[in-house]
């Protein structure tokens, strides 16, 4: 029998510094921003990854969840604390919980259209680290010359398929990366050297 993981202490508080943590990232992709919230985490979600759901995923966005997180825990967790309809269909998706088994990443995700840009999906990538990989270059809005970035687990394959979703700009997923409590922030805005 699966006990419902609790979510956060104190709703309103810790929802409105993780919304800033979670801002803080997109403003300045590369950046590593700790989660700056206590909280358990059901089945194989990260602290970071939990904290995003709680505080972004509501009943109005639809949640994807990937095979290796897709459990009962993770799925009255999130439905319970969020009312956020789980869907099996990619495309109508809006957030997405996912990791690098799924290869390709990105595709089937909703990208947005010109007129609408942002109906696109934001995938939460859940990963080993956030330092010690390969070292990435990233360039774009909201990083001052470049950043520097080493995350890990991902394959080469992945910076191929960003530069192309980076190529359907204005159009494109977002990506945040979540590693224990920190995550990381790859706008579709931003371009990739691996």
């Amino acid at each position: 029998m699966n006990t419902l993981t609790a979510g956060f202490a104190d709703l309103s508080h810790d929802s409105q510094r993780v919304f800033r943590a979670v801002l803080d990232a997109f403003s300045h992709p590369g950046r590593i921003i700790t989660v700056p919230a206590e909280l358990e985490t059901p089945g194989a979600l990260s602290r970071a990854a939990t904290a995003f759901v709680l505080t972004l995923v509501d009943r109005e966005t639809p949640l994807w969840l990937a095979p290796e997180v897709d459990c009962a825990e993770v799925r009255d967790f999130a439905r319970f604390h969020t009312g956020a309809p789980i869907v099996a269909d990619t495309s109508a998706a809006l957030f997405a919980l996912a990791t690098p088994a799924r290869v390709p990443l990105l595709d089937g995700f909703a990208i947005g259209t010109d007129p609408y840009p942002d109906r696109s999906a934001t995938i939460v990538i859940q990963v080993p680290a956030l330092r010690g990989g390969p070292n990435l270059v990233m360039r774009g809005p909201g990083i001052d010359g470049s950043a520097t970035a080493g995350i890990v687990g991902l394959d080469q394959g992945f910076w191929s398929e960003w530069a192309a979703n980076h190529a359907l700009f204005p159009c494109g997923v977002d990506v945040v990366f979540a590693a224990g409590s920190e995550l990381l922030a790859l706008p579709r805005s931003i371009a990739v050297e691996a």
